[in-house]
């Protein structure tokens, strides 16, 4: 067998070289995108219709529903950098999705017991009625409610971490033509994902609302079940991503601890003098090297060499770093302000998922005169559309505007993300416009005081698509152009980690949104009747509009600085290289600035 089929840094499940033809490649990365699909008709409904479940059958109030929501999705997103950095150190990517998965089976079985069982929640008891005196789930209860939530909390995290860098990985970067797959494979993984969303938005959130939560939460479960079968599938064909024997996140902290200890240092004129190890034909295989840039040229203190090095020579990581190890710090660091401004994005979605179903729950749900959409639903209105958007983008747009940019992707990732920022900001102002009619609607009609569900508005729940609708398109953007620029610019040895900045970020927007729906309420709870814009349980006498317009106002100022921070930015250069006596071609990611480096072997 020739070498050249081997695939550098993968093996298979055996933990054998990798072989092209043989592992890997879009047939297996489509295993995990099917199973992302079942994940995601597992817990969309869950994360979507969890504020009606969390008032209506376990009474928590509108705003208190709302900020268990953001903290649960939340806690959903972070938990993905832990692990994002196991499945990178020890277990692997494939056995992460396995074990995760496991996880959210166990969550949702226990939900779905806890729904089943009358002694394990509140007596009904209808929230909005004034006169009603509600009890809200306590003790043990509570326990259950919040273990199994905590459960899937952990489970989907765990897969967002690692099913698509595993995806990922079964493309080679170096190789023109799977470069081009793997950037497919991002904008199939969100078609997937989307595919998933439908089935749960409209199947389980109508099982949700008219055979039960026991019976929604036990089918999603099955779901979970067949998504990971489907993943088991592919384990002997797959390319798995050997476990670095290093710690690249200590590596990284390394240079920031190593360079502040030099900073008195005086840099050498010449980068070459700054410290690397020998790029011989064994390091080459299983060391990464990247170029010297002149951006952040305070962390190259990090690699002054203050004393001669032999060749033999271990020095020590905490005096003296590579330049390579340096470079890496510094693409962390240029990924970071792109990084705070994905956090604004998930800020806007927070409110889709929470007080956008209450207005949907006040409003005329008729489809036809037998037929009521779900509040929830409304959330799959972008996304059929998105099913038909995804692949014109991939098919025609890209390849169109790939002939005129002459980038792989068409556009590049930050371009991308930027129309994402864009399109959230209008989905907040349309949003605020919506709710003014709403509640214009209400005060026309004397129903300020309506009981939700009992004496809906006359007006449509489908004025709300609008905001959806726009947010929708801001996903397509934003959400792949995220995690392709993460994952592409990462150091190889924490790729998972990578993909985990994008759900990092959301869950640090959830989080925020917790903060600021808790700040708006005190700091209005003196200069407005219903005690804050967003306090009580009726919507219909708070200022929701005024909130998603302080949002809409947030969103454009984030905007501005995405703008300075993307234009400042410098891609990771990517070192295409080849054996024998010759020169390697240095890139980035965004097909800029091309220069010839020798490769000394």
């Amino acid at each position: 067998m020739e070498r050249s089929e081997i695939i550098e840094g993968k093996v298979d499940w055996k933990g054998r070289p990798a072989i092209k033809g043989k592992h890997g490649g879009m047939p297996f990365a489509l295993l995990s995108i099917s199973t992302f699909s079942f994940e995601n008709m597992a817990t969309i409904a869950l994360a979507t219709n969890l504020v009606t479940y969390l008032t209506e059958v376990m009474h928590f109030d509108v705003a208190n529903s709302a900020n268990q929501i953001t903290n649960y999705m939340g806690t959903s997103y972070i938990l993905s950098i832990l692990i994002a950095f196991l499945a990178d150190m020890f277990i692997g990517r494939p056995k992460s999705v396995l074990i995760s998965a496991c996880f959210e089976i166990v969550g949702l079985g226990l939900l779905a017991i806890q729904a089943r069982s009358s002694k394990l929640k509140p007596p009904p008891c209808n929230l909005f009625d004034p006169t009603a005196h509600c009890t809200k789930v306590g003790g043990k209860d509570a326990v259950i409610l919040f273990g199994g939530l905590y459960l899937v909390a952990i489970g989907s995290s765990g897969i967002k971490a690692s099913l698509p860098s595993h995806g990922a990985d079964q493309f080679e970067e170096k190789d023109p033509k799977e470069a081009r797959q793997m950037s497919s494979f991002f904008n199939w993984f969100l078609l997937s994902g989307n595919i998933g969303s439908v089935a749960s938005l409209t199947l389980i959130v109508w099982i949700q609302d008219n055979k039960g939560w026991d019976w929604a939460f036990g089918i999603s479960s099955i779901g979970m079940v067949i998504g990971a079968l489907l993943f088991i599938s592919g384990l002997p064909r797959y390319r798995v991503q050997v476990i670095q024997k290093s710690n690249p996140l200590i590596e990284i902290i390394q240079v920031y601890i190593v360079a502040f200890c030099n900073r008195n240092l005086h840099l050498p004129e010449d980068p070459e003098e700054l410290y690397e190890i020998n790029r011989d034909k064994e390091a080459a295989i299983e060391t990464e090297f990247l170029p010297h840039r002149d951006v952040y040229k305070f962390l190259d203190k990090a690699a002054i060499q203050v004393t001669p090095i032999t060749q033999d020579g271990k020095p020590n990581p905490w005096k003296i770093c590579r330049v390579t190890q340096v470079e890496n710090a510094k693409i962390i660091l240029g990924v970071l302000p792109i990084f705070c401004c994905a956090i604004v994005m998930t800020l806007c979605l927070a409110q889709l998922q929470t007080f956008s179903i209450q207005q949907a729950v006040t409003m005329d749900t008729r489809l036809t005169k037998h037929f009521h959409i779900p509040p929830a639903s409304l959330a799959i209105i972008p996304i059929i559309f998105l099913l038909g958007l995804v692949p014109i983008y991939d098919r025609f747009f890209v390849p169109f505007a790939r002939r005129i940019t002459g980038h792989p992707t068409g556009v590049t990732h930050l371009q991308r993300i930027g129309v994402g920022l864009v399109l959230s900001c209008l989905s907040m102002a349309v949003a605020g416009l919506i709710e003014v009619k709403r509640k214009q609607v209400a005060r026309k009609q004397n129903m300020l005081d309506a009981i939700p569900v009992i004496q809906p508005l006359p007006i449509s729940v489908f004025w709300l698509s609008f905001q959806f609708f726009i947010f929708g398109i801001a996903d397509l953007f934003s959400f792949i152009g995220l995690l392709e620029f993460f994952y592409s610019q990462a150091p190889k040895g924490i790729k998972s980690i990578s993909t985990c900045f994008l759900w990092c970020s959301m869950a640090l927007g959830y989080f925020l949104s917790t903060i600021i729906v808790n700040i708006v309420n005190s700091a209005t709870k003196g200069i407005t009747k219903s005690r804050g814009w967003l306090a009580g349980n009726n919507i219909n006498t708070n200022h929701l509009n005024l909130f998603y317009w302080l949002l809409s106002l947030l969103s454009f100022l984030n905007f501005l600085v995405y703008l300075y921070v993307a234009k400042r930015y410098k891609y990771k250069p990517i070192v295409q290289e080849h054996r024998g006596p010759t020169n390697s071609r240095v890139t980035n990611a965004d097909n800029t600035d091309l220069e010839d480096i020798e490769v000394q072997e």
